[in-house]
């Protein structure tokens, strides 16, 4: 009769050699955890508390910098602000566009693979080259492509990256320039829905759409979900395009101020790092909190095969 008292048998001089084998595999990546993730973190979490210029030594100020970032600084309260309409806008209308784009190329037609090739291809674009397209094509001279095409429609100029809200429109309009990698999450998750389904509910009579929200955008849940969380992270960590376009002042008006903008702007601008430091906590636990509510949410509506998340 085994019992929970019998000791484990002693392990074999191979056992012991391939249980060393496995650990200098694996050695090089804890290293690098440990030194690129896990002491930034922590390192992190200590300067948020200190008064730290690069030069001089950190000195402990408790939470100063985050009742200076809550109570008597404006600036961030306007790159909340910028992030969150940023996010709430640019991540909806991306999961639209893309699973637009995904149930197109999902069609069978002759050169259907070139036509998803070219869709992908913007996402290989550097950030910072195709900013700098979209502020040639918006450039609230005459000479920007928008604006002509405005004028050819008897419709006035439009000051495109001079105004405050449209500079954040063109911000968004730019963010669906990258949509190749989540259309073809989508793509991939399509060619997962059954056919017979598809067959079944095409014989009990149900339309395209009736198909596609009763069958396919249930099955297509749990991709839905991955691209969202995904898309959330990423909109609240928007820094290359607002830089370029808004410099480190969020111009015009503050209007292009993000969160990482922000935080950029502290540490190497003002080599405030105590206080950027306190911004990227607020950051990490701001992200967190979101994707706890989309993975708690989520038990409403996404469906696995074995049910509900």
């Amino acid at each position: 009769m085994i019992t929970l008292s019998m000791r484990r048998r002693p392990m074999s001089l191979l056992q012991r050699r391939e249980a060393r084998a496995g650990l200098l595999f694996v050695l090089p990546w804890l290293i690098s955890l440990l030194l690129f993730t896990v002491y930034p973190i922590i390192a992190t979490v200590f300067f948020s508390f200190t008064d730290y210029n690069i030069i001089e030594a950190p000195r402990w100020i408790g939470l100063e910098n985050y009742q200076t970032m809550l109570t008597a600084d404006p600036d961030f309260w306007k790159s909340v602000g910028n992030s969150a309409y940023y996010a709430l806008i640019s991540v909806p209308l991306g999961l639209f566009f893309a699973l637009a784009l995904a149930l197109l190329l999902n069609i069978q037609a002759r050169g259907i693979g070139i036509y998803r090739t070219i869709f992908y291809l913007p996402t290989l674009v550097p950030p910072v080259a195709s900013t700098l397209i979209f502020m040639l094509m918006f450039n609230p001279n005459s000479g920007g492509l928008m604006n002509t095409l405005l004028g050819l429609m008897g419709i006035q100029p439009q000051p495109w990256l001079s105004d405050a809200n449209q500079a954040r429109s063109v911000l968004i309009i730019l963010s669906l320039w990258s949509l190749g990698a989540a259309t073809l999450i989508f793509l991939a998750g399509l060619k997962d829905v059954p056919s017979t389904l598809l067959e079944a509910a095409s014989i009990d009579g149900a339309g395209a759409w009736r198909r596609f929200w009763h069958v396919t955008l249930p099955l297509l849940s749990p991709v839905l979900l991955f691209n969202l969380v995904m898309g959330v992270i990423s909109s609240f960590q928007v820094f290359t395009q607002a830089m370029v376009i808004g410099g480190t002042t969020g111009d015009p008006q503050g209007s292009t101020l993000m969160f990482m903008v922000m935080i950029y702007r502290s540490a190497f601008r003002y080599f405030s790092m105590g206080y950027a430091s306190a911004l990227s906590v607020i950051l990490f636990l701001a992200v967190l909190l979101v994707t706890l509510l989309i993975f708690w949410s989520a038990r409403v509506w996404v469906f696995y095969e074995g049910g509900r998340a």
